[in-house]
């Protein structure tokens, strides 16, 4: 109780309260649609650079609880700080997004090690920490990782992948080495979400960008399996953190993680129906969700008329409002307040 009064609305929600608004935050609202985002970001050589430089990764997180007011602010890093620590090498291409020494052969695993996580990604810590003492005692922070698959997935392609033919074929043909390097990877998130707790984060999300590639048999054994036990490690640690959990684009598998024992709520993307999820998910567990990115990026009456269905839909239950995937870098940033606007005023049955 301590944990959720300390920091408001968002926590008490995420524990069932249900408020007569919703709180409210966006992914990636930290990023490239703000102005001041790009000017700090500006100052820095490379990608990874800023995410490990605390004073920048700090100034960029208050940015959009400043400007919008937010119900949480999310430390600014990015899921691949994981697969650096362990070891592998990892770069960002300007325009291209990320790239990584694919993983080819298990007897590359070797190569990787969690001992290296404390120390290398400290900085991101440290920026936690900062960050904490920084916000408002009511605003909530959140930490995250990506999912074991979703890492997965960029070490053995090497970067982004419309069809990861590469990645499904391993784990299809050799389950057995694959989910050598999936257990590595649930024990490297588990240190690194346990230390993002210890440094300040108030709750945690995991990001399983890349689930919804593949079949439901497959959904269970690379996806959710390694993220309960992500759950299960991380709660061995820190009994009362909430975990919220966003297996993208797995459609009414998403019935699958409806486990309120392991996830304090479930982040449903734009394909999930908000009619669908308030009937067969909203009983079970708190959501968040999930306005399209590009409705917020249209603006206008397009964006009020969806947003107030999607509260209709959802804002009788413990809910966040959020979008169905983050912040896309053309969306204008008046946008973004006049959603904050329409979610603060929206009345049950107006």
């Amino acid at each position: 109780m301590s944990r959720q009064k300390a920091a408001g609305k968002f926590l008490q929600t995420l524990a069932g309260t249900r408020f007569p608004t919703p709180p409210i935050w966006l992914m990636r609202q930290a990023g490239r649609y703000l102005p001041e985002y790009r000017a700090v970001r500006a100052t820095t050589k490379s990608f990874l650079e800023f995410c490990y430089t605390p004073d920048k990764a700090i100034e960029v997180t208050l940015q959009p609880i400043q400007r919008f007011g937010f119900d949480a602010a999310i430390i600014f890093s990015d899921i691949l700080v994981v697969p650096d620590a362990l070891g592998q090498k990892v770069w960002f291409e300007e325009g291209e997004g990320p790239k990584l020494e694919a993983l080819t052969d298990p007897s590359q695993f070797g190569r990787l090690s969690r001992a290296r996580i404390g120390d290398h990604l400290a900085p991101v810590y440290e920026a936690i920490r900062q960050t904490r003492a920084a916000l408002p005692s009511e605003t909530a922070l959140l930490g995250f990782a990506g999912a074991p698959f979703t890492l997965a997935c960029y070490m053995i392609e090497g970067s982004g992948s419309k069809d990861f033919a590469k990645v499904k074929k391993w784990a299809y043909a050799h389950p057995e080495s694959f989910g050598l390097l999936i257990d590595l990877l649930v024990e490297a998130v588990v240190d690194h979400l346990a230390y993002q707790v210890e440094a300040g984060v108030d709750a945690v999300q995991l990001f399983d960008s890349w689930a919804g590639v593949l079949p439901e048999e497959q959904l269970f054994h690379w996806s959710l399996d390694p993220m309960m036990r992500i759950a299960k490690g991380l709660r061995e640690r820190h009994p009362d953190v909430p975990i919220i959990a966003f297996p993208r684009a797995v459609g009414p598998a998403m019935l699958m993680y409806r486990r309120p024992d392991t996830f304090s709520a479930l982040s449903i993307d734009t394909g999930i129906g908000a009619h669908w999820a308030a009937k067969e998910l909203q009983p079970h567990i708190c959501l968040q969700g999930n306005l399209d990115p590009i409705m917020l990026v249209a603006g206008g009456q397009a964006m009020e008329r969806e947003a107030t269905r999607i509260l209709d839909k959802l804002g009788h239950g413990s809910f966040v409002f959020n979008l169905g995937h983050g912040v896309v870098p053309q969306t204008p940033p008046e946008n973004v307040a006049r959603l904050v606007e329409i979610v603060r005023n929206w009345k049950p049955g107006a």
